[in-house]
């Protein structure tokens, strides 16, 4: 049976396709690590078919950065809070700056 063409799933930040020990391995955190995060809810891991956790790229790199946080003496709720903040953040601006070079017209 042929299979369908992966190449783009992988290009997407938010297809999940790691499995927790590789996600854990890439942020350099440990499994624990990991499911704390998501019992904090910075982030929510897919679940496959038989119920094993995957993570997508954008949150193995909320993942890097709540380490980042707690490595620096930030505990896991205060790093969580930060993140996502600093997201929310982002998120603003680049929406503002979409707004400043398109205006909406002036009905």
């Amino acid at each position: 049976m042929p299979r369908a063409d992966t190449g783009d799933r992988f290009d997407d930040d938010d297809y999940p396709a790691y499995t927790m020990g590789r996600a854990a391995e890439m942020t350099g955190t440990t499994p624990a690590f990991l499911r704390a995060l998501g019992e904090a809810r910075l982030i929510e891991p897919l679940r496959s078919a038989g119920g094993h956790r995957r993570y997508s790229r954008y949150q193995l790199r909320l993942a890097t950065r709540a380490r980042e946080l707690v490595d620096g003496g930030t505990p896991i709720e205060a790093a969580c809070r930060i993140i996502i903040l600093e997201d929310q953040l982002e998120e603003a601006l680049r929406i503002n700056e979409r707004l400043r070079a398109d205006p909406p017209s002036q009905a």
